[in-house]
C-alpha cells in the first residue's frame, strides 16, 4: 500500500474512555447498590446509559471506531478474571449465588471473606485487582459482558472494537494464590489460557466484531527471553486461529523494546503503539524492523495520561513518517483516556488563558479526529485548527503564570548538605525514644479519619456561601475533638487530627501552593468508586503561608500524647497531579520539596514532634524500564530528604506508602532516611516485611494489619496473627502497629471496631513479649 492510500484510510479511534459519567453517576449507582438503595437492574440500566453517552460523545467528536468492553463497574482486570473463570475458591459460592454481589465481594471482600489484593496499574494511580492463580487453575470462557457491550454499540449504528486485556499481561500481573508456593509462575498457565481466549475471540466475531484489541502493556517493561517466547507463542496461536476477528495488539505507557520485533513478525493484523515522548523510541524501533507492511498501525500521538493540548504540527510530522511504515495508519491517544478527566470546558473557575492549554478526554477525542482528518485530507482541511493550536501553545510558552524567578533561584542554590539530617539514624532514634517515651509496638493510624456526609456537606455549604467561615471552622474543631477523644480512649499511642478539613491529600495542598490549579469537575478513577481530582501543575511552586500548623496545633492542645503533623510528599504531589511537560520532573520536585520544607520547619517550631510525609507514589512513579530507575530514584529520594532534613534529631520523621510492589525499591526506601515507614501489608500477607528484612532495612516500620480498602472489620485475632508474622521479619523494638492506609473512605462504626481490635492485638503481643522476657 502506498503512503497516499495509507493516509486515505486513516481513522480516528481511542482505546478506552472515562467510565464515571459527567456527574459521577456510576459511583453513585454502585455505592447505592452496596447500600441497598439501588437494585441490580437499576445499576445495569445506569451503566448502559453511561456507555451510550460515551459512545455518542466519541462519535460526535469524529471518532470512527469506538471501544467496547472497556467499561467496568469496578476494574477491568477483575472483569478479565471473570471472563476467563479465574474466580478464587473462597469467592466461588458468592459468585454462583449472585454474579453481581459475588463480583463486588472479590473487589471489596465481605466480613467473612477477604478480597483480592489490590495494587497499582503500572506507573499510574489507577489500582487493579490482582488475579490469584495456582498450578491447579482451571479456566473457562465467559464472553457474556464483552458480547453484550459490543452488541449495544453495534445497535447504535457504530463501528466498535472490543478491548480485552491480553493473555500475557494478564498472567504477568497475576500472583500465586494463597497457599501456593511463592515461586509459582502464573505464566506457566499460558497453554491452558489461550484456548479460552480463542473461544472468546470466536464469540466476538460471531457477534459482529471486525477487529478486537488485545492490550499487552506489560510488554513495555523489561521482559526475559522466556517471556518473549511466550508472547510469540501466544500470538502465533491466536493469530493462526481460523475463527477469529482481526487482531490489534496494543501496548502503551512507553517504548515496546524487544517485544516489538516479536509482535511485528506475529500473524496478527495490527499493532497500536505509543508515539508520545515516553514512547518516542517506538518510531526508531519500528523503522529498524522494517515497519508493518500490509498491517494496521494505530499511532498513539496524543498523550492519554496528561492534560496539555497536543502539538498538532509535531504529531503530524510523526504521522507523516509513519505513513511509510505500515499498510494503514490510524490515529489515537497513547493509552486509554481513563486516566484523564472528562471535559475541560466544565472548568469555569479556571483562568480562561489556562483552559486554552488543557485537553481532557472530550478535547483529546477531538484532537485525534482533527489529526486523522489532516492525515486523510491534508493540512489545508484543518487550517483554522492549526492556527488556534499554534496560538494556544505560544500563549502557554510565553505566559508569566509559568515562571517565578525567586523560586528558580532558590532551587538552583540547593546543596547536597540541604538534603542530609544533622545526625545519623542511630543517634536520632535514641533521642526520639527518650523524647517520645512510646511503648513497645506503638500504635498509630496513617492520618485521615472517616470523611462523613456531614463534613462533606459542610465543605460544600462553605463553598456555596450557605454557612460562614466561623461556623465551618467550629464544625472542624468539633470533628478534631471527637477524633482525638476516640484515639485516647481506644489507647492509640501516636495520634492524628483526622484531617477533617481536607478534601484530597494532594488537592488540599495544591490549593494552598502557588503554581497549582485545582479543578472543580476533573474527576479521575483511582480504584472502584474512589475518584480523585488531580490538580494541574501550571507554573513554579512556592508556599505563601503555613498550610497545616493551625489544625495540628489545635489537636495537640487537646492531648498529652504526640499528634503527628501530616503532609503529602513531593513525589506524590507530582504523581497525583497533572504535571507540567515543559521542564524535567526532577526540577519540579525540587520546587515542591522546598515549599514543603518550609511547612515541616513551621510544624516543628510549633511543637510537633512527629511529622509524617507521605510518599505512596514513590514506587508507582518508578519508570517501567530498569535502565531508567536510577535517574528517577536519585531526584525522588533527594526531594524527600530536602523536605525533611532540616528538623532536629529528636523530631521523628515518618513516611507512608501503599498498594504497590515494594521489593525493587527497598534501597530507595532506605535512602529516604525516614525514621519510621508504614506500608500496606494486610492484603499481601506481610510480604513487604520480608522484603524489608531481606534488604537489612535498619529503621522502624509499620506493615499494615488492617486493610482499609475493604468494609470488613478484621478481628483482633486476625491482626494478632499478622503482627506475629511481621515479628518474624522485624524486631519488636522497630515494629509499629497501624492500618494499611488512611481511613477517609471508611465509616465510623467499622473504623471504631477495627482500630479497637488493632490496639487489642498490639497489647496482646506486648504482653506475650513481656512474659517471654523479650
Amino acid at each position: 500500500m502506498t503512503e497516499q492510500s495509507a493516509a486515505a484510510a486513516a481513522r480516528a479511534t481511542v482505546y478506552g474512555y472515562p467510565r464515571q459519567g459527567r456527574n459521577r453517576e456510576l459511583k453513585k449507582a454502585v455505592e447505592g447498590y452496596w447500600k441497598g438503595r439501588v437494585d441490580a437492574a437499576a445499576l445495569r440500566e445506569t451503566a448502559a446509559g453511561l456507555r451510550r453517552t460515551n459512545w455518542r460523545q466519541l462519535a460526535d467528536a469524529g471518532i470512527h471506531e469506538v471501544p467496547s468492553g472497556d467499561f467496568s463497574y469496578y476494574d477491568h482486570v477483575l472483569d478479565t478474571s471473570v471472563m476467563v473463570g479465574a474466580v478464587p475458591e473462597r469467592h466461588r459460592a458468592a459468585v454462583d449465588a449472585d454474579e453481581t454481589q459475588g463480583y463486588f465481594a472479590m473487589a471489596r471482600g465481605t466480613q467473612d471473606v477477604a478480597p483480592l489484593e489490590m495494587t497499582k496499574w503500572f506507573d499510574t494511580n489507577y489500582h487493579y485487582l490482582v488475579p490469584e492463580l495456582g498450578p491447579d487453575a482451571v479456566f473457562a470462557a465467559d464472553s457474556t459482558k464483552q458480547v453484550a457491550e459490543l452488541t449495544e454499540a453495534l445497535a447504535l449504528g457504530l463501528t466498535a472494537r472490543p478491548v480485552l486485556l491480553g493473555p500475557v499481561t494478564y498472567l504477568l500481573l497475576a500472583k500465586p494464590a494463597p497457599g501456593v508456593a511463592a515461586d509459582f509462575e502464573p505464566l506457566t498457565l499460558l497453554d491452558r489460557l489461550l484456548p479460552v481466549y480463542a473461544e472468546i475471540l470466536a464469540d466476538l466475531r460471531a457477534a459482529g466484531a471486525d477487529w478486537v484489541q488485545l492490550d499487552e502493556p506489560a510488554l513495555v517493561q523489561d521482559r526475559t527471553p522466556a517471556e518473549l517466547t511466550a508472547v510469540a507463542r501466544t500470538y502465533r496461536e491466536l493469530g493462526g486461529a481460523a475463527d477469529r476477528p482481526k487482531l490489534l495488539v496494543a501496548s502503551y505507557f512507553g517504548r515496546l523494546g524487544d517485544a516489538l520485533p516479536v509482535l511485528a513478525r506475529a500473524p496478527v493484523d495490527g499493532l497500536a503503539l505509543d508515539f508520545t515522548e515516553s514512547g518516542a523510541a517506538n518510531l526508531e524501533s519500528l523503522a529498524a524492523v522494517g515497519g508493518l507492511p500490509g498491517k494496521r498501525l494505530v499511532a498513539g500521538v496524543v498523550d492519554g495520561r496528561n492534560i496539555w493540548i497536543n502539538d498538532f504540527e509535531k504529531s503530524l510530522a510523526t504521522l507523516g513518517t509513519l505513513l511509510g511504515l505500515a499498510g494503514q495508519v490510524d490515529v489515537s491517544a497513547s493509552c486509554s483516556l481513563l486516566h484523564v478527566p472528562l471535559d475541560a470546558t466544565a472548568e469555569g473557575d479556571i483562568d480562561p488563558e489556562i483552559v486554552r492549554w488543557l485537553a481532557f478526554a472530550r478535547q483529546k477525542s477531538a484532537e485525534i479526529a482533527t489529526l486523522a482528518r489532516a492525515l486523510t485530507e491534508g493540512t489545508d482541511a484543518i487550517t483554522a485548527e492549526l492556527a488556534a493550536n499554534r496560538a494556544a501553545l505560544a500563549s502557554r510558552a510565553g505566559s508569566a503564570l509559568t515562571r517565578d524567578p525567586a523560586v528558580r533561584a532558590r532551587a538552583a542554590a540547593v546543596t547536597d548538605a540541604d538534603g542530609r539530617r544533622s545526625q545519623p539514624y542511630a543517634v536520632r532514634t535514641a533521642a526520639q525514644r527518650a523524647h517520645l517515651r512510646l511503648p513497645l509496638l506503638p500504635t498509630t493510624t496513617i492520618g485521615s479519619f472517616p470523611q462523613t456526609t456531614e463534613l462533606r456537606t459542610a465543605r460544600a455549604d462553605l463553598r456555596k456561601g450557605r454557612i460562614e467561615t466561623a461556623g465551618y471552622e467550629e464544625r472542624i474543631r468539633e470533628e478534631i475533638r471527637e477524633v482525638v477523644t476516640f484515639q485516647e480512649k481506644t489507647g492509640i499511642d501516636v495520634l492524628v487530627h483526622g484531617e477533617p478539613e481536607r478534601n484530597d491529600m494532594v488537592q488540599y495542598f495544591a490549593e494552598q501552593l502557588t503554581g497549582y490549579v485545582a479543578t472543580r469537575h476533573g474527576w479521575v478513577q483511582s480504584y472502584g468508586t474512589r475518584y480523585v481530582r488531580p490538580p494541574v501543575l501550571v507554573g513554579d511552586i512556592s508556599r505563601p503561608e503555613p498550610m497545616t500548623v493551625r489544625w495540628t496545633s489545635y489537636a495537640q492542645s487537646l492531648t498529652d500524647r504526640p499528634v503527628k503533623g501530616m503532609l503529602t510528599g513531593p513525589v506524590t504531589m507530582l504523581a497525583w497531579s497533572f504535571v507540567r511537560d515543559d521542564q524535567p520532573l526532577g526540577d519540579t520536585a525540587r520546587q515542591v520539596a522546598l515549599a514543603l520544607r518550609d511547612e515541616v520547619d513551621d510544624l516543628e517550631a510549633a511543637g510537633t514532634s512527629v511529622i509524617q510525609v507521605d510518599e505512596p507514589a514513590l514506587r508507582e512513579t518508578l519508570p517501567l524500564r530498569a535502565a531508567d530507575h536510577a535517574g528517577y530514584l536519585a531526584w525522588a529520594t533527594e526531594s524527600f530528604r530536602l523536605t525533611t532534613a532540616g528538623v532536629r534529631p529528636e523530631t521523628q520523621i515518618h513516611t507512608h506508602m501503599c498498594y504497590a510492589e515494594f521489593g525493587d525499591i527497598v534501597q530507595a526506601i532506605d535512602d529516604l532516611d525516614a525514621d519510621v515507614i508504614s506500608l500496606e501489608a494486610a492484603r499481601s500477607h506481610m510480604q513487604v516485611a520480608g522484603e524489608l528484612a531481606s534488604h537489612g532495612y535498619p529503621r522502624e516500620a509499620g506493615p499494615g494489619v488492617y486493610d482499609i480498602h475493604s468494609p470488613r472489620v478484621p478481628s483482633a485475632e486476625e491482626a494478632t496473627a499478622l503482627l506475629r508474622k511481621g515479628l518474624e521479619a522485624i524486631p519488636a523494638e522497630r515494629l509499629w502497629v497501624n492500618p494499611d492506609c488512611g481511613l477517609k473512605t471508611r465509616g465510623w462504626p467499622e473504623t471504631r471496631a477495627s482500630l479497637e481490635n488493632l490496639v487489642t492485638a498490639a497489647r496482646a503481643i506486648r504482653t506475650g513479649l513481656a512474659d517471654d522476657g523479650s
